[in-house]
């Protein structure tokens, strides 16, 4: 035997010069499933049953010219060679265990029978990664859904109204919390269920007017008339468009000078009570927006309002000033408004991939309790984006997280307000 590819046979061949090539059949060897050779004896066939061709036949191509002369094949023992085909494959994986076919578990029956119904198990298995009802429509109908949901076009009255007006500071001494964005979301949110509010912007950046799309330039009339020349409330308040039920009191730069202006007048601290005392009108919601200080504007909108709504940014730096605006709302309880209360704590810009913010909202629930609202303002860019087009996310985006969390905001608040919810249409 050569190592050079070839086998010399002379068992297979007659000859010890005749090469045989390593993918030839050898008698005694066949691939795992393949069927028996009935020309080899050893697999317990016969030469005679046999479908090989006979020496005759082997001249046709499937042998060489010479093959009839070799003297193998005048005996019966010897068998004719087949056609060479590629077995070495098939070797490599003679190991293997040959396909068995799954039996098909209906019952034989000589009539046609119906459609294969396999028998339901006796105990389901759900995984936990089934999803259920809800979660399995796809996310552009769930988002489509909310937005329906919260910017309600059929007009009914779907949130809690309150049986008197409920006026809302939202305050906090440190910029960048999230008051405005609050404010406006809020309004919109509780506008656009059947409630009527009045957002009071008395900030001089005058955010709010502009999260609204109300026009605040120059020569507008503003609340700076109101404080300083008593302008009756009615006749500086606007309209928001699109939105029926909801007005706004816009801000200017010249209610940064008001401040200085309002050391002079009389009862200076009531000044903004008194214009939203007078106000003809009934409204649900009245929403107060305050500046970033515990200034002269600030006081004004505490001595107003029944309530203060405090946005807590979710890090360490808003919670620095609390107890300093905890300590001011005390005084103007004493001294000017008895009825003032914390009545709302809202967490925003809510990161829940960082164990800062966590932390941060355990701090506030375990130091406040239940004035801490359930509903959580994550940082959401959509809420970035609506003041950009003269909208608030509500409206720009319903879909959104923001404007989902908003609208939860606006919906705890409502049925705080109330000890039972009013009936629709109401």
């Amino acid at each position: 035997m050569h190592d050079d590819g070839r086998y010399d046979d002379p068992r297979v061949t007659g000859s010890a010069s005749d090469p045989v090539s390593r993918e030839t059949e050898h008698p005694g060897w066949r691939p795992s499933g393949a069927a028996q050779n009935p020309s080899d004896p050893q697999a317990g066939g016969s030469p005679a049953d046999a479908p090989w061709p006979s020496s005759g036949e082997a001249a046709s191509g499937r042998e060489g010219p010479d093959s009839a002369a070799r003297p193998g094949n005048a005996t019966p023992e010897a068998r004719v060679i087949p056609i060479r085909r590629n077995t070495s494959a098939s070797a490599r994986f003679e190991a293997a265990p040959s396909y068995q076919p799954v039996p098909d578990p209906r019952p034989a029956s000589d009539t046609p029978a119906g459609p294969y119904e396999p028998a339901a198990p006796e105990a389901a298995y759900v995984s936990r990664e089934t999803p259920t009802r809800e979660e399995d429509d796809p996310p552009l109908a769930m988002e489509a859904m909310r937005a329906v949901q919260i910017l309600n076009p059929s007009g009914e009255v779907t949130m809690p109204r309150p049986e008197r007006t409920r006026v809302m500071c939202v305050a906090n001494q440190k910029g960048g919390v999230g008051k405005t964005t609050t404010t406006v979301n809020l309004a919109v949110a509780l506008a656009l269920h059947g409630n009527r509010v009045l957002v009071v912007d008395l900030d001089p950046q005058g955010n709010a007017s502009t999260g609204l799309n109300v026009p605040h330039h120059t020569g507008v009339p503003d609340v700076y008339d109101c404080l300083i020349n008593s302008v009756p409330l009615e006749e500086v308040a606007q309209g928001v468009e699109g939105i029926p039920n909801l007005w706004c009191v816009p801000a200017t730069i010249d209610l940064a000078g008001a401040e200085i202006e309002l050391v002079s007048v009389v009862a200076r601290e009531s000044r903004l009570a008194r214009a939203i005392a007078a106000y003809p009108g009934h409204f649900d919601y009245v929403f107060i927006d305050c500046p970033p200080s515990l200034g002269l504007l600030t006081v004004n909108a505490l001595v107003a309002a029944q309530e203060v709504l405090i946005p807590i940014q979710c890090e360490y730096y808003a919670l620095e000033g609390l107890n300093q605006l905890i300590n001011n709302i005390n005084l103007v309880r004493q001294h000017l408004n008895p009825r003032l209360e914390v009545s709302t704590i809202l967490l925003t810009m809510y990161d829940r991939r960082t164990r800062l913010a966590d932390a941060v909202e355990q701090d506030v629930r375990n130091h406040f309790g239940d004035k801490v609202l359930q509903a959580v303002i994550p940082r959401n860019v959509r809420v970035s984006e609506a003041p950009s087009y003269g909208q608030s996310v509500v409206t720009y985006d319903p879909g959104s997280r923001g404007a989902t969390s908003y609208f939860e905001a606006a919906q705890e608040i409502a049925e705080r307000g109330v000890k039972e919810p009013v009936g629709r249409n109401a």
